[in-house]
């Protein structure tokens, strides 16, 4: 018999979204969840078949994730991995100044310092984090609309394509502001970088501009987004130290100097336009759409175990230890950047740190008033 109608089915889609809309939010701060229609060459939306983005909403702390939006991201990329009508996901932010800076550092002085369970608690959710992404069963894109910095560089990371706007730039702060870029850098950048480049970004918080980390190959693509009238220009920060290699432009990074203050100025006063930007956002989707998903996201699969394997290596043991770190250094460095309105100074002094430890000193109040700057007259 080749009529397989006898057997018994259930009809019906199965819900498998862990969560409803209790974790999207379109007031700030929050996250957005939006699915968007796929757009074909002509920019047709087709019928049916969407991309999900998952969009950070703090522009007024460069989007830098409190508690919840944690909890946001985990949803949408859950949503997006469980909805077959989704091809990709697309991981971006509000505004035009930052894709996200990282964890809120006015939830982590005020809060999480001097609170190191807490914090642990707080970083299995960022370990989820980074796990939503890396286990989303579609490709994720990340969007960079700005600043990706810290931990937004980690959570970035994690995707598997980034394109980014040409006034981006990307680095870490941990070892400036008291922690370590142990939420992804640590495991992602050896292999996304040589080794002493990966070194140097990972500890000096040095930041790179989108065409440094394109040349190197940490990003796919940026593309400007300032716009005066039908003219394009490039980011002038980088533009006025561009050289040719080949009869190729190569772009360095700005030095200072009387062009830097116009760069700054012209940046200032050009609107931004991220029509480019979201026209190869767009191709990628349709390149994704008119791929076997399957195959698709086997292959995607195939090479994130590379990343995802170190990743997991690491992330339990990273948990502890920046839970501990929560009483002593992150304790000052994150307060100190909390504090930078009252004492001018977003750092402590480490001069004075490398001094009371030489004398051994006890890790107590005292040394603690020492090293942080003091409030203004």
């Amino acid at each position: 018999m080749s009529d397989l109608s006898w057997l018994p089915r259930e009809s019906g889609r199965k819900n498998h979204y862990l969560w409803d809309e209790e974790h999207f939010s379109s007031e700030a701060p929050g996250v957005i969840f939006e699915k968007k229609p796929i757009l074909d060459p002509s920019g047709n939306p087709v019928e049916g078949v969407y991309s999900a983005w998952i969009i950070l909403n703090n522009p007024r702390q460069y989007n830098s994730y409190t508690t919840e939006m944690v909890k946001g991201v985990i949803a949408g990329f859950q949503r997006a991995s469980a909805d077959n009508s989704v091809v990709a996901a697309v991981f971006t932010a509000v505004g035009d100044k930052a894709f996200c800076t990282g964890g809120n550092t006015k939830e982590y002085a005020e809060y999480y310092s001097k609170r190191p369970n807490e914090y642990g608690i707080y970083m299995d959710l960022f370990n989820g984090m980074v796990d939503s992404i890396l286990n989303c069963k579609k490709p994720t894109i990340c969007r960079v609309n700005g600043m990706r910095v810290a931990g937004g560089q980690e959570i970035g990371m994690a995707c598997d394509l980034t394109l980014a706007s040409d006034l981006a730039i990307f680095g870490q702060a941990g070892p400036k502001h008291g922690s370590a870029p142990d939420g992804g850098s640590t495991d992602f950048l050896p292999w996304m970088l040589p080794m002493e480049l990966a070194m140097w970004n990972c500890v000096s918080c040095e930041m790179w501009s989108a065409y440094k980390m394109q040349r190197l190959g940490l990003i796919s693509k940026c593309v400007p987004v300032l716009k005066d009238g039908d003219k394009w220009i490039r980011n002038p920060l980088v533009y006025t130290d561009s050289y040719v290699v080949d009869g190729e432009i190569v772009y360095g990074e700005f030095k200072g100097g009387q062009d830097v203050k116009q760069a700054r100025q012209i940046i200032k006063d050009t609107p931004t336009d991220f029509t480019l930007l979201d026209k190869e956002v767009g191709k990628i989707l349709w390149t994704f759409t008119n791929l076997f998903p399957g195959c698709l996201i086997k292959s995607v699969d195939g090479v994130r175990m590379k990343k995802k394997f170190f990743w997991d290596q690491a992330k339990i043991i990273n948990r502890h230890w920046l839970a501990a770190n929560m009483n002593g250094e992150a304790f000052l460095g994150f307060n100190a950047f909390n504090t930078k309105k009252i004492t001018g100074k977003d750092t402590i002094d480490f001069i004075e740190f490398r001094r009371q430890m030489a004398e051994s000193a006890t890790f107590d109040n005292e040394f603690m008033a020492a090293v942080l700057a003091k409030p203004q007259e």
